[in-house]
């Protein structure tokens, strides 16, 4: 397969091995890594998280377009300042970097579950950012926590794990 037809996403919540939903949509990942990035992880009352970033980390808007998103994706140069610790009160995060061959396929099904609207309100936003997996740097779309859902968010996860199971139990 070409890689630069492969599309990249960070997840951190129930998409990640082990979760809920990660049978359903991620199961046709062709690699899964561990990574990280900055930004500030919250609990939801509803049982899910929801990230923000630094405005400075978004390189680009998702579209609804899977694979303009996924050339945008390929072709975009990582920052200099990429992943070097932004200004201010930022964590960070811990998640998975996956990967896909179709995003055509994979993409839009996810995009329902996260709420992802291109034109109007979302649930969650998808941008483009960087992580970090391993000692590479990749550029890969990230479903940031909506104004709508920031609202109610629970409380803020300091350690930048997210772990259903930790928060429940308290």
């Amino acid at each position: 397969m070409n890689t630069t037809q492969q599309l990249r996403i960070f997840v951190y919540g129930t998409l990640k091995r082990g979760y809920w939903n990660h049978d359903r949509f991620c199961s046709q990942a062709v690699s899964i890594d561990p990574a990280t990035t900055w930004g500030r992880l919250y609990h939801l009352p509803a049982g899910f998280p929801a990230l923000v970033i630094p405005t400075e980390n978004i390189l680009a808007t998702g579209t609804a377009d899977p694979l303009t998103d996924t050339q945008i994706q390929n072709n975009i140069e990582l920052p200099v300042n990429a992943m070097q610790r932004p200004d201010g009160d930022w964590d960070l995060i811990h998640g998975e970097l996956m990967t896909f061959n179709e995003p055509g396929i994979n993409l839009p099904p996810i995009d329902r579950l996260e709420g992802f609207n291109p034109h109007g309100r979302s649930m969650y936003d998808r941008v483009l950012s960087v992580v970090k997996s391993k000692s590479s740097l990749h550029t890969c779309w990230i479903y940031l926590g909506s104004d709508i859902l920031l609202g109610h968010a629970e409380m803020r996860i300091y350690n930048g794990y997210w772990d259903c199971s930790v928060i429940e139990n308290g």
